[in-house]
């Protein structure tokens, strides 16, 4: 199949544009730890990070977690086609911790591959929503290495040990995805509650008058969030998910007290209590989307390389070009990517999506220097031309979106600060690129051999 017809049929609802809900610059406070301030520049130096869910529910290959609330049953449900009943689904559900043994789970050759190919940071799911531990926590036997898993004798076992040291001796930062909501302690789903067996996304009761049980969820949260913090090496990022658990409304977890003790240990912890805001917000967290202008505070779309977060068979992948023009955009905007790959339930990687990843890394091992360790520039991202900036240098990446799109003998450029000489990344580094001013900026001539043959994934243009 042709890049364009793959572009064609991938493209339907790749990313929406400022739609999905996610905190707003206004609500982001500026930590005044010296300490925090400079892990958020390197945060926004990293750019690209590879973000995985994964879990037992990867062998239904269906949504993560949320088929188990009948509340959100219209849209997480749409997948489940054999003939089941709403209290048999969760209980099949949750007894998935019992067939979920990934034994071709390799930890370094996803390193490696992620090292080997522009990715910066891992950002693992230690825990989703419905409670499953990919670590080998002490609060529950529900967990990877309990002894209902058949993968708990495995050398492996501890599935997110395993990861974090992996990446880590790669050189790659760690953060570690965790959930504040649990739907399978009885401590949040509660049973005999009001609310009968219909499930939620919150707590089977009110916390405000089952206090007793609360405290109870709440020092259970605090002691698996201080394990991953003590037992699992550095951490660079605490990214918390469910912000409908938050300090600001009914369901209190007192999550700055567990930040203030995670950061006792690891003072250099960043957290992302997303779509909360405030202090313990340190990066914002649009899913699934793109902002539609550029922020100016530390930010990172988590975006899925297929349709799903969670492993799905026969899934859709964007093509090559789709993640590099993604990933141009956000940086240009001021953010960085954490591409989301679901693993397969025997602990491998899909080839499609490893063919994605080493496409990605073959671009930026040419392109990189505009992408890793630049900030914004203004006019931020016009149509086709996305902008970064690295010191007194400023690139221009024009995009091309499919290989059939002509390329023009001149690059139409709004940009307006003096500069000069132009050449292109990529190409002969003592060509200097002709130009003339325009109305609206500059208009660089391509060299012949830039405008033969199918369209590039971009021209990167440097400025300096």
């Amino acid at each position: 199949m042709s890049e364009n017809k793959l572009v064609e049929e991938e493209e339907q609802a790749v990313v929406e544009q400022g739609v999905h809900n996610f905190s707003s610059e206004d609500k982001w406070v500026k930590p005044e730890d010296p300490l925090l301030l400079e892990r958020l520049e390197w945060f926004k130096d990293q750019k690209l990070g590879l973000m995985m869910h994964w879990g037992p529910y990867s062998q239904l290959g269906l949504v993560e977690s949320w088929a188990l609330s009948d509340k959100d049953a219209d849209w997480s449900r749409d997948g489940i086609d054999w003939d089941i009943d709403a209290e048999e689904l969760k209980r099949q559900y949750f007894d998935l911790n019992k067939t979920f043994n990934p034994l071709r789970f390799q930890p370094e050759l996803w390193a490696d591959l992620a090292a080997d190919n522009g990715f910066k940071y891992l950002n693992f799911t230690t825990k989703h929503h419905d409670g499953f531990c990919m670590w080998d926590t002490h609060t529950t036997d529900y967990r990877v290495t309990g002894p209902d898993c058949p993968f708990h004798t495995h050398k492996h076992a501890d599935i997110t040990k395993e990861l974090f040291n992996a990446f880590r001796a790669k050189g790659l930062g760690i953060s570690a995805y965790f959930s504040k909501a649990d739907w399978h302690t009885p401590y949040y789903w509660a049973p005999g509650m009001e609310a009968g067996s219909f499930t939620s996304r919150g707590p089977s009761y009110n916390p405000q008058e089952y206090p007793w049980l609360w405290e109870q969820f709440v020092q259970f949260t605090h002691e698996q969030i201080m394990e991953l913090m003590t037992r699992y090496g550095r951490i660079d990022v605490l990214w918390l998910d469910a912000g409908w658990v938050n300090d600001y409304r009914d369901q209190n977890i007192r999550l700055g007290e567990a930040v203030d003790k995670a950061r006792k240990i690891q003072p250099w912890l960043l957290s992302a209590d997303r779509t909360v805001g405030g202090p313990y917000e340190n990066l914002i967290t649009p899913e699934q989307t793109l902002p539609e202008y550029a922020l100016h505070v530390p930010w990172e779309s988590c975006i899925t390389m297929g349709t799903s977060f969670s492993f799905r068979y026969e899934d859709r992948y964007k093509s090559v070009r789709q993640l590099i023009h993604l990933l141009v955009e956000i940086v240009a905007k001021g953010g960085n990517l954490a591409l989301n790959v679901g693993p397969q339930p025997d602990g491998r990687l899909s080839e499609t999506a490893i063919s994605r990843m080493k496409g990605m890394g073959a671009w930026l091992k040419v392109y990189g220097e505009a992408i890793y360790g630049t900030r914004i520039c203004e006019p931020y991202s016009s149509g086709a031309v996305q902008f970064t900036q690295k010191g007194d240098t400023t690139y221009a990446i024009y995009l091309y979106r499919s290989e059939q799109e002509s390329v023009p003998e001149e690059l139409h450029i709004p940009l307006q600060s003096p500069f000069g000489r132009i050449d292109l990344v990529g190409g002969q580094e003592a060509l200097a690129l002709d130009y003339r001013r325009t109305e609206n900026g500059i208009a660089v001539r391509l060299p012949e051999q830039e405008r033969q043959g199918l369209a590039p994934i971009a021209h990167v243009l440097r400025f300096r």
